[in-house]
């Protein structure tokens, strides 16, 4: 019997930053997928954090949330929604864990004294996070590299994988290069020097890449693929196109199919080619080019500035514009910004709001404006975890009479503290991977909207939190009309709070977001799209 060996393919990114190397891998994945093969994926990024739990939003986008709670990087949001590959914390490994473990080791006397270096130490700590998804399991092991070739300290990274590669053996293992070919418009021509050089420095250390994906805005001749296939020392066959999608990003592994990627990689690797089934990512693509309508949805939230900070958001409502048949206009709408005195103008042409969440009171009273419009003009309401706690602190506020409700961690002078932080959070001190983190259970209540949305008496979703609605407070807010239709059954904390005789008002202490796929649509972010295109036919 033939052992069974699985597989490598690092992909690497060349020229700028931001090419979309994530977005690629996840569409890799989806592709490989549907021809039955058995994926695992992974991010290897060369920052020193030891995880991406205390990033600031505005300089690293949205922190993405695994099963287990990990805080990662949130490309691995990308490798959720277009596969069925389960990740966890260990599927990011950062310098910083590397390094970690590695001093730790050392401490610990592993070395025998030895002096401790970047090679063997550390590449060979990275080489066993490689392989960790090795075995009769797996088939094909996707590794992403952050940041582009060439900078310093993803070095001890490339230069772990060139050492696989060489180990594991170049049968198995295949180089993916994602490379820019820019479009200057002032000569109206593309470039292929940029490429060039990128491959250039993989090659100085040791790495030759066996496939090229180009990104542009133009379409790329033939004479230009022969020219960078020359130059770069890869076969024609393996040039591809990734041009700019016009409609929709779950557009992008029909584009690879067609560039013929993902049958060139099976036969670099020997796997059986198969045959890819599509018809799902058509769909999803023939839905989203021929919506039935445009609703307008505002995102009031502190981050709108930079999109990559509610990423998992604006996919999620996407995901649910698809499930509903419309098109989804979203519009950011900064809280800074709004008041009691202009809210009606910003808001009052919206079919829903959305409160994302966030951490700090910088924006809280423009938000406690847009969940006190949206109550009070039945405008469909949808509040993520500190849009769950926003909703709450209006409605003791202006319903309720208790004047100065609040969040501790806003107020801690508040007479009301409606929400409140968490009890084992109170001693902790260090802010890395410490808050309520992960999937944890929610019991829903008969007769509410959260159960008529998911259709089950319990679910998991994940959390990022260390404030809580404040039990001591359910008798009277509830008294007034709050409804608590989802509760932790373990830890007896409220998880899901809506009103009764409104269109949808439904605030969620977890984060739906990173559950929803374009082709498994959020069923609370479905509910939500689909109570704002009933207002939208009545605007």
């Amino acid at each position: 019997m033939t052992k069974h060996v699985t597989k490598h393919v690092f992909i690497t990114g060349g020229v700028v930053s931001s090419l979309g190397k994530g977005l690629t891998t996840a569409c890799v994945g989806a592709l490989l997928e549907t021809r039955g093969l058995r994926v695992r994926i992974q991010k290897f990024d060369p920052y020193i954090n030891v995880d991406a739990g205390t990033m600031n939003p505005f300089q690293h986008g949205e922190v993405y949330v695994t099963v287990d709670g990990g805080e990662t990087d949130l490309d691995l949001g990308h490798y959720e929604r277009y596969t069925s590959v389960p990740l966890s914390r260990h599927s990011n490994i950062t310098s910083g864990r590397i390094y970690q473990t590695v001093i730790n080791k050392e401490r610990q006397g592993a070395y025998l004294g030895g002096c401790v270096q970047v090679v063997p130490h550390i590449t060979n700590e990275i080489k066993r996070n490689i392989r960790q998804w090795d075995g009769p399991d797996t088939d094909i092991v996707l590794s992403e590299l952050g940041g582009t070739a060439g900078d310093i300290e993803g070095a001890a990274f490339l230069e772990a994988f060139r050492q696989f590669a060489y180990e594991h053996g170049r049968d198995n293992t295949v180089f993916v290069h994602l490379t820019l070919v820019p479009y200057l418009r002032a000569s109206g021509e593309l470039k292929t020097k940029p490429t060039q050089q990128s491959v250039g420095i993989l090659r100085q250390i040791g790495i030759q890449p066996d496939m090229l994906i180009c990104r542009t805005e133009k379409a790329i001749t033939q004479e230009m693929r022969d020219k960078i296939a020359m130059f770069c020392n890869v076969e024609k066959k393996h040039v591809f196109e990734e041009r700019d999608v016009e409609n929709t990003i779950y557009e992008l592994p029909l584009v690879l199919n067609r560039e013929g990627f993902d049958d060139a990689l099976i036969r670099r690797l020997g796997l059986p080619e198969g045959q890819a089934n599509l018809d799902a990512w058509q769909q999803v693509v023939h839905t989203v080019m021929h919506p039935t309508a445009t609703v307008d949805i505002a995102v009031v939230g502190k981050y709108v500035e930079l999109k990559d900070a509610y990423k998992s958001v604006y996919e999620s409502i996407d995901h649910a514009g698809i499930a509903n048949k419309v098109e989804v206009k979203m519009h950011r709408i900064n809280a800074e910004e709004l008041t009691d005195e202009n809210v009606g103008k910003r808001l009052r042409s919206m079919a829903g709001i959305l409160v994302p969440g966030g951490f700090g009171e910088r924006g809280i009273e423009g938000k406690i404006s847009a969940v006190r419009f949206a109550r009070e003009n039945k405008v469909p309401y949808y509040g993520l975890c500190l849009g769950m706690q926003i909703a709450v602190i209006e409605f003791a506020r202006n319903v309720a009479g208790l004047g100065d409700a609040n969040s501790t961690e806003f107020s801690k002078e508040t007479t009301n503290p409606v929400i409140t932080l968490l009890k084992d959070q109170v001693s902790i001190r260090d802010m890395g991977g410490t808050m309520r983190l992960g999937a944890q259970p929610c019991r829903l209540a008969e007769g509410t909207v959260a159960r008529a949305a998911y259709g089950v008496e319990t679910v998991q979703e994940r959390h990022r939190h260390r404030y809580e609605f404040n039990n001591e407070y359910r008798g009277r807010l509830t008294e007034k009309g709050l409804v608590i239709s989802g509760v932790n059954p373990e830890l007896d904390l409220v998880e899901i709070v809506e009103l009764k005789d409104h269109p949808f008002f439904v605030g969620v202490q977890f984060h739906p977001e990173f559950q929803s796929k374009p082709l498994k649509p959020h069923a609370l972010f479905a509910a939500f799209v689909k109570a704002a295109s009933e207002r939208h036919k009545a605007l």
